[in-house]
């Protein structure tokens, strides 16, 4: 079972850069997209094989987040247990048979860290919301979490340090997640594997000279851990300034 995840940054404009091919291409049983930034039936998808949900920001043009499975889910639901949470179209989780999968745009700190006492609670409330699935049954969580978390996973840590994505708060409710009994798919096969972005700034040349972050994440609950048969960085796919993630299940 292949599962991607991708933040587009604008649905309407990646679909003009090639991302109907590339979403064939990749043949994924569950896409996963965060950063739509529209709102249901804006756009028409022929997508005949897959399942739609949607779930937009009540802002227009901004956030929201979209799946597409070829295996119905079970349920469907949409946020947050706090209303808070549940206005910017962040959060979609889908019942399998074995597994729940939370689509998640975690929000951004924002210049200064002006929204990093909102994001902070989103993220615990997201962790209690993980926990509490993962009582029912393992838990996959993907998308844009917004956060470098180690050294590794950004070309220039020292510079970046308390800048938005890579505060000492941001990664420290990562490792909280990870200590939960969850697992950050990529680093479980790659350890000590340096230069792996997913998101690069469109100033300065940032993709060509990958100066990157790896922000893009499938987090799983330690006891899928043995059914992971891979997981990759789509670098090689271009249209937004995030690259697709993967996660193949065995």
């Amino acid at each position: 079972m292949k599962l991607i995840s991708w933040n587009v940054n604008g649905l309407r404009a990646v679909l003009g850069k090639n991302f109907t091919e590339d979403f064939a291409a990749l043949d994924a049983d569950i896409f996963c997209l965060q950063e739509t930034k529209l709102q249901e039936g804006q756009v028409k998808m022929d997508l005949p094989e897959y399942q739609e949900y949607w779930n937009c920001a009540e802002k227009k043009g901004y956030s929201g987040t979209a799946v597409f499975t070829k295996i119905p889910p079970l349920s469907v639901s949409y946020g947050l247990p706090e209303e808070e949470h549940n206005h910017e179209g962040r959060v979609i989780t889908l019942e399998f048979e074995d597994f729940f999968l939370i689509c998640c745009y975690t929000p951004n700190s924002q210049d200064g860290l002006r929204r990093l006492d909102y994001r902070c609670r989103f993220e615990d409330s997201l962790l209690n919301y993980m926990v509490s699935l993962d009582a029912k049954k393992p838990v996959i969580l993907c998308g844009d979490l917004n956060v470098a978390h180690e050294e590794i996973d950004l070309k220039n840590p020292s510079t970046n340090h308390m800048n938005a994505g890579f505060s000492d708060e941001e990664r420290g409710k990562m490792t909280e997640l990870l200590a939960a009994g969850f697992v950050d798919s990529f680093r479980y096969f790659y350890p000590d594997k340096a230069g792996e972005y997913s998101w690069w700034s469109y100033r300065m040349k940032a993709r060509e000279r990958n100066a990157g972050w790896r922000i893009d994440y499938f987090i799983v609950s330690a006891r899928l851990a043995e059914r992971m048969a891979s997981a990759s960085i789509h670098q090689e796919i271009f249209g937004s300034d995030h690259c697709p993630v993967e996660l193949v299940l065995k």
